[in-house]
């Protein structure tokens, strides 16, 4: 039986050889599962977390929930921590009865599987809806901006319906590093609130609207042509507001 300990990263490979603990043809070999792992359906990049310095997200919707499951099983075995986004209910089941011994939790609204505890939370950002109909996309920011290591607080329902309702929080607001916006409708809330602070602001819009609304094109246009300086993501991609507010955030936190 091989009683070799096995490893999750890089960094653990080489301090195990470094200690003793670990001869360098086992190294060479468990090593192989630190970069591509081939599923046939899937190659599954184990060095995304040396390179960008989070293990790789899956995103599940349109994928086959048994490919799904194997993925999610596959990254959490190498890298122990992973997210599983636009994940349905169903999946998390297979997956938590599979990882025994895994802390696996599923969050409903942001539809998101993690696996594993978050990291240390270090320096702000805050995520503004405009209305309670655009929680979900921001809840699915709000997992992966915490699961990512970034103190993460919330702000929502206070949409340009009712502006008094966003100047009670301008000053919490102010004092985050980065800022997401997460609106649908006509997308004011990001316009708005980018000539009122001095931070970088991501706006996210969402689908959510009457029919002239367009699914999300409306807000969309409508943040992409703001008078006020910010970046925006695609139609209801909360993660991929995270993960750039993440960045923003780290560099912005290991400056100061």
């Amino acid at each position: 039986m091989d009683k070799s300990p096995k490893v999750r990263s890089l960094e653990q490979l080489f301090a195990l050889v470094k200690e003793g603990k670990l001869d360098v043809n086992e190294a060479i070999e468990q090593s192989k599962n630190c970069y591509i792992q081939d599923l046939d359906f899937a190659k599954i990049d184990h060095h995304r977390s040396l390179r960008k310095g989070y293990p790789e997200v899956v995103f599940c919707e349109g994928k086959h929930i048994e490919h799904a499951t194997q993925i999610i099983i596959e990254l959490a075995k190498i890298n122990g921590r992973v997210l599983g986004t636009r994940a349905t209910h169903e999946l998390y089941l297979r997956v938590e009865a599979a990882l025994k011994g895994f802390d696996v939790v599923y969050h409903e609204l942001a539809r998101v599987i993690e696996v594993g505890q978050p990291k240390d939370q270090i320096g702000h950002i805050t995520i503004v809806t405009a209305g309670s109909a655009d929680i979900p996309v921001a809840e699915e920011a709000y997992v992966t901006a915490r699961a990512m290591g970034n103190h993460t607080t919330k702000v929502y329902d206070v949409g340009v319906a009712g502006l008094h309702r966003l100047m009670n929080h301008i000053d919490e607001i102010a004092k985050s590093n980065v800022v997401i916006v997460v609106a649908g409708m006509e997308g004011a809330l990001a316009s708005v609130l980018g000539g009122l602070i001095d931070k970088p602001l991501i706006g996210v819009p969402t689908a959510i609207g009457y029919g002239s609304h367009l699914d999300g094109f409306v807000p969309l246009l409508a943040m992409l042509n703001s008078c006020a300086t910010l970046g925006v993501v695609n139609i209801g991609n909360g993660f991929g507001a995270a993960v750039l507010a993440s960045q923003i955030n780290h560099l912005v936190s290991k400056k100061s």
